[in-house]
């Protein structure tokens, strides 16, 4: 099913707008839990299996440590580091998850098209295109390194984390600049950011999946902040 990127940008707002705001009641758990598996069922319909279990083994597990394991009477070194590490997870997976859902199913050309007929500034446009290939393409990059230096017997820097540094980190730093300024440059190429006000051969539309989102997001919006502030 391929939504629209304008009703996924909506979700990235609804989402990253809920995590915000702490859960307190078992009812407001229950709408951040609902919104973070939107993004996990649509990973699944655009067959992003592996992704999605991920996602959710992840969520999950930190759900039922923080809930079940952990307390604020927990002592010791590794149950501070659980509480800390369940804490971020628990608080911002739903916004990662949306995020990376919104990354790896939006094409570029449809980005900007959406960009264009939401009348956003080309300048704030490119650096967002830019931006959402640069991510995906430094992963890409990372895993190459560390291939070539699987093939050469480089293993982990032989447990040596200064070695692990130099032989992994800085080609990844210097591919990174390399990446920025190629990405820039395939901008201007295609004509991002010129005088001439651009056209594409995309046509966007909303859809029923799109509608039916949207609403579902907004009126869960409207019922968490209703139940934490006025309620």
């Amino acid at each position: 099913m391929r939504l629209d990127p304008r009703t996924k940008l909506f979700m990235v707002f609804v989402v990253s707008l809920i995590v915000m705001m702490s859960a307190t009641t078992p009812f407001l758990w229950a709408i951040r839990l609902s919104i973070t598996l939107i993004p996990i069922i649509l990973m699944i319909l655009e067959k992003k299996y592996s992704s999605a279990l991920k996602f959710l083994l992840a969520y999950a597990s930190a759900l039922v440590l923080t809930f079940y394991f952990l307390s604020e009477q927990s002592e010791g070194l590794i149950a501070s580091l659980l509480i800390g590490y369940c804490g971020i997870v628990v608080q911002f997976m739903p916004a990662i998850i949306t995020a990376w859902y919104v990354v790896r199913t939006t094409k570029i050309g449809e980005f900007m098209s959406c960009m264009q007929k939401m009348h956003v500034p080309d300048g704030i446009a490119v650096s967002l295109a830019v931006v959402m290939r640069f991510f995906p393409t430094i992963k890409e990059e990372y895993s190459s390194i560390n291939d070539a230096m699987r093939m050469r017997g480089v293993m982990l820097g032989g447990g040596n984390v200064l070695r692990m540094f130099e032989f992994r980190m800085i080609p990844l730093l210097f591919s990174c600049v390399n990446i920025g300024e190629e990405l820039s440059a395939a901008a201007i190429t295609r004509g991002l950011g010129g005088e001439v006000k651009r056209s594409s051969v995309i046509e966007l539309k909303l859809g029923i999946a799109d509608y039916l989102i949207m609403t579902f997001l907004a009126a869960a919006t409207v019922i968490f902040v209703a139940f934490k502030y006025f309620l």
